[in-house]
């Protein structure tokens, strides 16, 4: 039985409403948005809580579950293949952009003075960002790649004490059961919780938006739609085809509505795997690409790092020119995003490697941090609407071409 419209675009068009009269509230009354902000909290709260339970219980069942540990390994292999892939085609994208568009023309920044800390070591960096000292750190979800790698080696010892028939394995699948549950309650508040939030935001940040910074923002948005319009829509066909790509742009707008209203791909990750569901990608996919993608699958911080570099050079008067300066915009933008985000206060120390990379003073790091904070949004947008496409772009290279025609074909006979 066919849906109607309203029963397939329902949750998207709450969504959007609730955002669109929270920033007109935000807008034409700033006091009161103001006071709607910890309605707004409550509800971030709510999705970070589940975020922890949720990360493990998906990925110690997905592996726990799994039989053919080759099928894993390459699940694992093509997950990180697809990031790099996706985050190259990203940086030579905003490269291209910036030369056409100078982030920084006409910008009249009074430069502050601010400590920018201290570098941490390659070595410290590694650990911080895949191990933690003590197990209740990983409750955080600011330790999300450590919690994944131990979710990751937990479901390898379920599988090796009887799978998901042992009593673990089916306490497993049981919990992640049970969460998806509690997810689908929070979710019946998102549009009054993004609302409040967001009407919160634009009464507090909207004058800078149209300050000294609006003219990165007026480069670095554009180019955000750009990307979604050229590259996700290649990117479905090539993981499924035109049904692909019909199913792509038919359950993506969830995921991408929630992640740019909360700034966060972990609060969005719920909605992800929904969307993931629907779509059809195996589960065994979505449970370890998600999570994953959380931190290491960051399209859109790749290209906020290089439109950030591009606006330090024009603001102290440097050339952005040259393979070699493009190389290691491209090779900092991905180390950001690809390994720093796991580490605590990754994308600060992204900053602070942008800075100490290129030789600028201390004073280019609180431009760069004010400029993270305006380019969150759309960013974390691709971030995390882009994990969905990549569970995509994973099974194509797991289970070959005709996977999304086979799943809905075994659905149909059910």
């Amino acid at each position: 039985m066919k849906k109607s419209f309203w029963e397939q675009y329902k949750m998207p068009i709450l969504l959007l409403g609730g955002i669109a009269i929270g920033a007109i509230i935000g807008i034409v009354a700033p006091g009161f948005g103001t006071k709607l902000k910890p309605l707004g909290d409550i509800f971030l709260n709510l999705m970070f809580t589940i975020v922890v339970p949720l990360v493990f219980a998906s990925i110690a069942s997905a592996v726990g579950a799994m039989v053919n540990m080759k099928r894993l390994g390459k699940i694992l292999g093509s997950t990180v293949l697809t990031f790099l892939v996706t985050g190259m085609f990203a940086g030579v994208c905003v490269l291209i952009w910036v030369n056409l568009f100078s982030p920084s023309a006409g910008t009249t920044i009074q430069m502050g003075t601010a400590e920018m800390g201290e570098m941490q070591s390659a070595g410290d960096m590694i650990v911080g960002a895949l191990t933690v000292s003590d197990f209740s750190q990983l409750l955080s979800k600011s330790n999300m790649l450590p919690l994944i790698i131990f979710a990751i080696i937990f479901g390898f010892c379920v599988s090796a004490c009887g799978g998901e028939e042992s009593p673990m394995g089916k306490w497993l699948t049981n919990l992640n059961e049970v969460i998806m549950k509690f997810v689908g309650v929070i979710m019946k508040v998102a549009p009054i919780g993004l609302g409040a939030y967001f009407a919160n935001l634009i009464a507090v940040y909207g004058p800078e938006l149209i300050g000294d910074y609006g003219r990165s923002m007026v480069v670095y948005y554009p180019l955000c739609l750009l990307y979604v319009v050229i590259f996700f829509p290649l990117y479905a066909l090539f993981a499924g085809g035109k049904l692909g790509l019909k199913r792509m742009g038919k359950y993506i707008i969830a995921p991408a509505i929630t992640a740019f209203a909360t700034q966060s791909s972990a609060a969005t990750l719920p909605v992800s795997k929904e969307a993931c569901n629907n779509i059809g990608v195996p589960e065994d996919v979505s449970d370890l690409v998600l999570p994953m993608g959380c931190t290491m699958h960051m399209d859109g911080s790749v290209l906020s790092s290089i439109v950030k570099i591009a606006f330090l050079f024009g603001v102290f008067g440097m050339e952005f020119t040259g393979v070699g300066t493009y190389a290691m915009a491209i090779a900092v933008a991905i180390l950001s995003a690809f390994v720093l985000s796991g580490a605590p206060g990754g994308g600060l120390v992204g900053e602070m490697l942008i800075v100490s990379m290129f030789g600028f003073p201390a004073e280019a790091f609180p431009l760069i941090a004010t400029l993270g904070f305006l380019f969150d949004p759309p960013a974390t947008c691709l971030n995390a609407a882009g994990d969905t496409v990549a569970s995509m772009m994973v099974t194509r290279l797991v289970e070959g071409k005709d996977w999304l025609a086979e799943k809905l074909s075994a659905d149909e006979r059910k």
